[in-house]
């Protein structure tokens, strides 16, 4: 009798421990404690920044929104360097959950990742010195042009002008401003968003000017895993911010100052989730 008491016990406790471990998955939507990592760009001033320990921008404001929706408090996001050439493997590796970080929808993407959104519409543009005559990407002929690689912006240039630019590739367009600041480059071209944040920094007012002849339409969608089954979810959350006017309040909070104008495409209708 003894041996089977101490048999029953023993399998009561093996049971407790058993339900304990089952019990510590993440609910997500639930208001889980466990912890949603988010990738963004840590060096895009008024769309994804880091400074010190706070993260800024437009694309920060939009991910917080979201995450609030799926069940996340603001203390349990981690936010994740997610630089363009990297941002592919970073979601095939589960390295993080989902991706807020100025990246276009693009079919090729599509082929090895998965996108909810988008919740912005951007253009390709190029960012010159003030005195500079370049008035758009047919005047790039024989200039030294810099992108970031990995970026769709890089892509397009080799695409449509590579006979006629000299293509930089940075790891970022923080690089690319410095360098031309320092002379050796003649322009920068991504997003004019993204270019509208660099030129409006203290360091550099008066120094550069957006052309303001977007020559491309970028998506900014929520890059996830193929696997994922957060689109519908995060598509509900956008379509909630743009209609609750916390969309637009975010949006001119992070363009303030710098003459951004946002597309007509704006803000965009959700695209449906991809089955």
């Amino acid at each position: 009798m003894r041996r089977t008491g101490l048999a029953v016990a023993a399998m009561a406790a093996v049971g407790a421990l058993t339900l304990t471990a089952c019990g510590g998955g993440s609910t997500g939507a639930n208001g889980s404690s466990d912890k949603i990592k988010i990738g963004i760009k840590f060096d895009q001033p008024g769309l994804g920044f880091k400074d010190g320990e706070n993260y800024k921008g437009f694309d920060v404001d939009v991910a917080r929104y979201v995450a609030k929706e799926l069940g996340y408090a603001e203390d349990k996001i981690e936010w994740v360097s997610a630089p363009s050439a990297n941002r592919e493997n970073m979601l095939q590796n589960k390295q993080v959950d989902m991706i807020f970080a100025t990246y276009s929808i693009t079919d090729k993407r599509k082929e090895s990742v998965a996108f909810a959104g988008p919740y912005f519409v951007a253009g390709q543009d190029l960012l010159v010195k003030s005195d500079s005559d370049i008035s758009g990407p047919e005047a790039l002929n024989g200039k030294n042009l810099c992108s970031v690689t990995g970026s769709t912006s890089a892509q397009k240039v080799k695409d449509n002008y590579a006979a006629k630019v000299n293509l930089q590739e940075l790891p970022g367009y923080a690089e690319c401003v410095t360098t031309m600041a320092g002379g050796s480059i003649d322009a920068v071209t991504t997003d004019d968003i993204i270019l509208a944040g660099l030129a409006a920094q203290e360091a550099y007012k008066g120094k550069f000017k957006v052309v303001g002849q977007p020559f491309s339409t970028e998506k900014y969608g929520v890059g996830l895993n193929k696997d994922s089954d957060k689109c519908a979810a995060i598509n509900t959350a956008i379509k909630k911010m743009i209609d609750s006017g916390e969309w637009k309040k975010a949006l001119e909070a992070n363009t303030a100052g710098t003459g951004y104008t946002p597309s007509k495409d704006n803000p965009p209708a959700q695209d449906a989730c991809a089955k």
